[in-house]
């Protein structure tokens, strides 16, 4: 079997369904930009593709998947340094879609999670792109022979499913074609809770717009967010081990952590002993300071959606560069006349 050198090589992806909040950027974005112009090519993608596995408004959908990009951007994602593009402008993902929901196995989707989750009661009735948009997540990744996914622990099922698809895949046909995708799961703030219930997790949906910081939010929102935050009754502890139990003091520690590069215990080694009408206000006030210029580029960028444009489909055409070979050699390995 013929061993292939595969390209160190980062691909990550959002998708648009109603605005980007804090939790996307310390969980996602943030790490997208760390790790550009290092070891890694880097691949960033808006999933678009991935969003009308439920029902969206054409125009909303538009309008998202041009605030994800601009989240990217703003956020100091440099397209002269990595590939950044929405995923429907490069059809190849689609095809490798379709020719890898034709390796993976119904029982290895029966035990995907997050679709349980998703679609609770209603599972007759959701659709079928739901149902197998991992095996479409697993394309994703495998058309750009990506060796490191960043995600949350959430997502780790999911890129375990690529790895097993990879390995079937190359199994099937004797060939070390796709490499074995490694989840990198790192960081003191890959699950942002919410800001009024630090036992969930946090979302754009939410009943609140208090329960969440939103990547449009301007600077006194911000502020006000993290004044009124839900805290507990307790000083901070000295270490993380004294955080068990107290989920919102938790959370407020961490995101201090993500925004300020800090490890838990590093933060605490500055609050511990201290009260919470100390910490709120300089976690607000370092809040501001991370998050304002981004919130403010985010608005001129949408106010000029063509720049967007321009930009992301000059991405795809070098996605397309380095996607379509290895489609090419996808078809032929599995046997097609082309």
């Amino acid at each position: 079997m013929e061993k292939l050198a595969f390209t160190p090589r980062v691909f990550s992806g959002i998708k648009p369904s109603g605005g980007l909040t804090l939790g996307n950027y310390l969980g996602a974005i943030k790490r997208f930009v760390d790790m550009q112009g290092g070891e890694f090519e880097t691949i960033y993608c808006v999933v678009d593709m991935h969003a009308i596995t439920v029902w969206q408004d054409p125009e909303d959908l538009r309008h998202a998947t041009r605030e994800v990009a601009a989240g990217y951007l703003a956020a100091g994602i440099d397209p002269e340094k990595s590939v950044l593009f929405n995923q429907s402008r490069v059809s190849a993902h689609a095809e490798l879609g379709w020719l890898l929901n034709c390796v993976a196995r119904v029982g290895w989707m029966n035990r995907m999670t997050q679709f349980k989750d998703k679609a609770g009661k209603n599972a007759e009735n959701v659709s079928l792109g739901l149902y197998a948009y991992p095996s479409l997540m697993a394309a994703d990744i495998l058309l750009y022979h990506a060796t490191h996914v960043p995600v949350g622990e959430d997502q780790k099922q999911h890129v375990e499913l690529t790895r097993d698809i990879a390995n079937k895949f190359n199994h099937d046909y004797k060939v070390d074609f796709f490499p074995e995708t490694i989840p990198v799961i790192e960081g003191p703030a890959m699950r942002v809770m919410n800001l009024r219930d630090g036992t969930k997790k946090m979302s754009k949906s939410g009943e609140s717009d208090m329960e969440r910081v939103n990547m449009t939010d301007d600077a006194d929102t911000i502020a006000k967010k993290f004044k009124k935050a839900k805290s507990d009754a307790d000083v901070l502890p000295e270490e993380m081990e004294g955080l068990e139990g107290r989920p919102d003091a938790r959370n407020l520690v961490n995101i201090y952590a993500g925004l300020s590069n800090m490890t838990g215990e590093e933060v605490l080694a500055v609050y511990g002993g201290q009260g919470w009408g100390k910490f709120k206000p300089d976690l607000a006030e370092l809040a501001v300071e991370k998050l304002a210029p981004i919130s403010s580029e985010m608005k001129r960028l949408m106010n000029d959606p063509a720049e967007i444009d321009r930009i992301m489909a000059k991405g795809a055409d070098k996605a397309n560069e380095i996607a379509q070979p290895i489609l090419n050699k996808t078809f032929e390995i599995m046997g097609f006349v082309r």
